[in-house]
């Protein structure tokens, strides 16, 4: 007799249901595990490692010795390739004495460059995991984002103390160290894969939290196709992170409206310097900001006209065209007696070479960017004679965690705490998103999305939001970017200065040898 029948969802989505022989208790019968998954292959359902772990005998009944093998709702191993539901045996969602499935590790790493928020999210993340002990034992950060996980360089975050992470809200930069590697493709690079899984192995690790930009998205999507590739179980989400903006999908990025917070409030003082000094001394100030092919954080810049600021921006989104430019300036001036320019890293001549290239390149393949305001700053007092001052807001602007927004600090925390959470859950290969309601009054929620749709695609500024002349923001740029910059979220001071945490990160001992990048 086969009484109980269990439904399985294959990899194609198609509901199919065979019958397994199970006691009168609901466990499988001595002959089950075989037929059982030889039913399952039939039906093209593919199994990880995991399930492989043998069945057991007991007082003369059949028990599953590893129970998270068919723990559908909570077990990595089985959201990475198919989502199946027990419907008739609820016996397969405990163990044979009533315990639930053993809690597996979080790996959690942040990378690309650090912002003033990123600790929050990592606060987010830890926190919200420290309260699912029964299902993430622990969460290892690698030290320097994925180097650390090649390295089996572990930080041990449950030998920080509750305070401690907490402060992570408030401290900016990356608290855990950050990297720029990219990990290249499987067929490229099969050997860094295969670390990644001996390493994971080693420590147990079921969930991968990687929160960083563009290029570290797509480092998460390779990661959760591990599991199709090398057959080891891993939840791969992607906690969204970049100053840059440049995200698809998600309506802003962690990151983002902190350094645009302090691009147009900077941007505001140093005009009103220029603007006292301007009858006998400095016309021109130009400040430079980061965005190499979005121009997100020079259109925060460009806020300042809002305050009667005469300014001029320049963005990767339009190619520069010097006489067109230098007549923009000297219009300014002539109606004004100075002007401000705000340059974006990336602002580009019409054959696609930047201003700002020094002919190096970073990690990524980036060319090294840098150097735009002074090449723009040069060319105004060349052409017009017009005394000048330039600056670049570079780590200044990311790492301004006294002046973040309100918004950001929030939306920070809340993806890196919705990442857990969807994980749990069983979402593998996603991102946590902003979903903006209203922008009057400002209105979010957290939604996702699949890493396919967000790994190697950049959002740039729509035209729209940019002036006719190109050089300034339209209304509906300026209805975008003010909710993100609105209300303060300072951290606690000490004799004058911002109190930030610097954690112990201590190193989760090696299992395994070293192993060279």
């Amino acid at each position: 007799m086969w009484p109980r029948s269990v439904a399985i969802s294959n990899p194609r989505g198609v509901g199919v249901r065979d019958r397994v022989p199970t006691d009168s208790s609901g466990g499988l019968k001595n002959s089950a595990p075989g037929i059982f998954q030889v039913l399952m292959r039939k039906r093209g359902f593919r199994f990880a490692p995991i399930f492989q772990v043998p069945m057991c005998l007991k007082n003369g009944g059949a028990f599953l010795h590893r129970m998270d093998a068919l723990n559908f709702s909570r077990c990595p191993s089985v959201t990475a390739y198919n989502r199946a539901v027990i419907e008739s045996n609820p016996y397969m969602n405990e163990t044979s004495t009533g315990g639930t499935m053993t809690a597996k590790n979080a790996f959690y790493a942040q990378s690309g460059g650090v912002t003033a928020v990123i600790n929050a999210s990592a606060c987010g993340v830890i926190e919200t995991a420290r309260k699912h002990k029964d299902k993430i034992a622990n969460v290892y950060a690698g030290r320097n984002g994925i180097v650390g996980a090649l390295t089996e360089d572990l930080i041990d975050t449950n030998k920080e103390s509750a305070a401690n992470i907490a402060a992570l809200r408030h401290t900016p930069s990356g608290g855990l160290g950050s990297c720029r590697y990219k990990l290249k493709s499987l067929d490229a690079n099969k050997r860094e894969y295969e670390r990644l899984i001996e390493v994971f192995k080693a420590h147990d690790i079921g969930y991968f939290f990687y929160n960083g930009g563009g290029d570290s998205a797509d480092t998460c999507y390779k990661v959760s196709q591990l599991s199709d590739a090398m057959g080891y179980p891993v939840q791969a989400v992607h906690v969204p992170k970049t100053v840059d903006n440049d995200l698809p999908i998600t309506d802003n990025c962690p990151g983002f409206g902190s350094v645009a917070k302090y691009i147009a409030t900077s941007a505001l003082e140093a005009s009103f310097d220029v603007r006292s000094m301007c009858a006998t001394s400095t016309k021109i100030f130009v400040i430079e900001v980061m965005g190499r092919h979005a121009g997100w954080i020079a259109a925060a810049g460009a806020l300042v006209a809002d305050r009667g600021i005469p300014v001029v921006t320049l963005f990767p989104e339009v190619e520069f065209d010097q006489e067109k430019f230098l007549a923009a300036v000297k219009t300014k001036v002539e109606n004004f007696n100075y002007c401000t320019i705000c340059v974006s890293e990336g602002c580009h001549w019409p054959d696609g070479r930047f201003l700002a290239e020094q002919g190096t390149h970073d990690a990524f393949g980036h060319a090294q960017l840098g150097g735009a305001a002074p090449v723009v700053a040069n060319m105004v007092k060349d052409a017009t004679g017009y005394k000048f001052h330039w600056a670049v807001a570079d780590y200044l602007q990311r790492a301004a965690r006294h002046l973040a927004s309100k918004s950001d600090v929030e939306q920070a925390y809340a993806l890196g705490k919705a990442g857990v959470e969807f994980a749990l859950q069983g979402d593998s290969s996603i991102m946590p998103t902003v979903v903006r309601k209203s922008s009057d009054p400002y209105v979010w929620e957290v939604g996702k999305a699949p890493l396919s749709e967000v790994a190697n695609v950049e959002k740039f500024m729509p035209e729209a939001f940019i002036t006719e002349d190109g050089y300034g923001i339209t209304d509906k740029c300026r209805e975008y970017l003010y909710p993100l910059i609105q209300g303060e979220d300072y951290p606690p001071y000490e004799k004058g200065m911002p109190k930030y945490v610097t954690l112990e990160n201590a190193p989760v001992p090696k299992k395994l040898s070293a192993f060279k990048l």
